[in-house]
């Protein structure tokens, strides 16, 4: 087959099992999402989720999510971010690889490059951070990746996006993240990243990018609004990921969708 097909999830923000978040369910929205990725892509290498996995880092939600993802006979490849805990996380998925100072983070082979997974959860805040330890991570995994195609997932972008209540809680020191990636920039093949419960794509010093709805609950798109998030329950969604060594396409699908089909 020509494509290496994965699937993009992002941002679930489980509660404990019964509770509701913003009057739904989330756990009925990630059962929904999984049960359509078992039926419509069950032949995809692996699953990446790009954090806020539980909406308060309570064990209860992570509990709940490794059962429902169970489910998916595809390897599932997490990080976390903002509303996670650390601490709770690798508690119950403990057999998810750490780097030596115990960041959510790895270099994850596929056939045709490396995911390198990077782990911006900061306790106590919302925004992100990659410090220099972090910092030094990247560089190592960069400078021991040779010539190969590279793709980068992360919970926060980073960069704005136009959401200024999104972009006061974005990475903080960006700059000091592109410089280590800037002499490997041209095998960046593109980046995902979660956070902002958005369908939005695009380049950022050349390398594309792309995020999409969350599971449960979205932000609303206003581009004015700094006083507070606005919020929404636009359609949830999940990306559906194709590679080759020429191009990377990202189909985002709406699992929830209903809509009469014909041919056309």
């Amino acid at each position: 087959m020509r494509w290496t097909k994965f699937i993009h999830l992002t941002d679930t923000h489980l509660v404990p099992p019964g509770q509701l978040l913003y009057g739904s369910d989330p756990l009925l929205r990630v059962l929904a999402a999984v049960r359509s990725i078992a039926a419509e892509h069950g032949d995809a290498q692996f699953c990446l989720v790009t954090g806020d996995l539980a909406h308060l880092g309570e064990p209860a939600a992570y509990r709940a999510l490794q059962d429902a993802l169970s489910a998916l006979a595809m390897p599932v490849h997490l990080l976390i971010g903002n509303h996670d805990d650390r601490t709770a996380f690798r508690e119950r998925f403990a057999l998810t690889p750490v780097d030596p100072m115990g960041f959510v983070q790895q270099a994850l082979p596929f056939e045709h490059g490396q995911m390198l997974m990077l782990d911006t959860n900061e306790p106590g805040v919302s925004f992100g951070v990659y410090c220099q330890r972090r910092l030094d991570w990247l560089q190592a995994r960069l400078e021991q990746s040779g010539e190969a195609p590279l793709w980068i997932a992360m919970h926060h972008p980073p960069f704005d996006v136009g959401l200024p209540s999104m972009d006061a809680i974005g990475l903080r020191d960006a700059e000091a993240f592109a410089r280590v990636l800037e002499p490997h920039r041209r095998r960046v093949r593109h980046l995902f990243f979660g956070h902002v419960h958005r369908p939005i794509s695009g380049s950022w010093h050349g390398i594309p990018f792309s995020t999409l709805r969350a599971t449960n609950h979205q932000v609303a798109l206003d581009l004015r609004r700094a006083d507070a998030i606005p919020g929404s329950f636009e359609p949830p969604a999940y990306a559906v990921v194709l590679i080759d060594p020429w191009q990377t396409l990202v189909h985002t699908h709406d699992f929830l969708d209903d809509s009469q089909r014909f041919d056309l």
